[in-house]
């Protein structure tokens, strides 16, 4: 039984009908309405279950006052189902400022899990899972995208992107251009339908790649992290002592010896010279 006044956050295939949850039938079938990016794709997946239910248009470019109208009937005590065309709503999807309204406003929003294309191609990538960023989908506007990539150039963590197949090669290019041709890729092509694809190879391969042959499908791209910068070699005072003895050794003053020393370990000079006298 479905709270009365809530809205409930259902997760649908990425492509395969076979993976709606019993769960997410049972909520879909229950709810008064459903909110759908595009009703037509919905009303297909309703259709092969026999759910039969009103929907309601809600996307990026209504969201602002759809999702008005949405709120009046939860307060008003109906129950709302939101979907997305295919995956988690609110993940890459304007569902994201509904339930951040819903959350403003206290109304009950409860989530039914369910397929998600960016964990599932993290899965089945081969690079390492244990931290992730999600990136979603580069902007085409020219300086967000630069300000994007300039954020991720140097982060160290997984990191998964969504692309659509007519901006791939750019997409790929400016990867390639920014992480260098051998950081590792898995390219994930349509996710759990028949002609899925994951090819593990590097940036330099995937844009030679598509810039031979067209892009089709939808793509997740797992990129490997960058690697950790090599850690500065630490000098003791024992370190920089032994160096400007040497330097002694080879002719140098004390004094001079002491400077160079600490140019080279970062350590203070005063102090660099003082365990030289010390130690004779």
């Amino acid at each position: 039984m479905l709270e009365k006044g809530a809205l409930y956050v259902v997760g649908t295939p990425i492509g395969n009908l076979g993976d709606l949850s019993p769960r997410a039938k049972e909520t879909l079938a229950e709810s008064d309405f459903i909110a759908a990016e595009d009703t037509r794709v919905t009303r297909g997946l309703l259709s092969r279950f026999d759910i039969h239910k009103p929907l309601l248009s809600y996307f990026e470019h209504n969201k602002l006052s759809r999702g008005e109208t949405i709120l009046a009937r939860l307060r008003a005590g109906e129950t709302c189902a939101l979907v997305s065309d295919a995956g988690m709503p609110a993940v890459s999807d304007p569902g994201e400022t509904l339930i951040a309204a819903c959350a403003q406003e206290g109304v009950p929003v409860y989530v039914v899990p369910g397929p998600t294309a960016a964990v599932s191609a993290l899965a089945v990538s081969g690079l390492p899972t244990g931290r992730f960023t999600f990136e979603g989908f580069l902007s085409v506007n020219k300086r967000s995208r630069r300000e994007h990539l300039a954020q991720v150039e140097k982060e160290p963590r997984t990191m998964i992107f969504y692309e659509a197949p007519h901006k791939l090669r750019r997409t790929l290019g400016d990867f390639e251009r920014l992480f260098g041709s051998s950081r590792q890729i898995a390219v994930v092509r349509e996710l759990t339908k028949i002609h899925e694809e994951v090819w593990r190879t590097t940036l330099g391969e995937a844009a030679a790649h598509y810039r031979e042959h067209e892009p089709r499908g939808e793509y997740v791209l797992v990129i490997a992290g960058a690697q950790p910068a090599a850690a500065e070699e630490a000098y003791t005072l024992e370190d920089a002592v032994d160096l400007a003895r040497e330097r002694v050794e080879a002719g140098e003053s004390p004094s001079e010896a002491a400077k160079t020393a600490a140019k080279q370990t970062g350590l203070r000079k005063a102090e660099i010279y003082r365990g030289l006298v010390e130690t004779g």
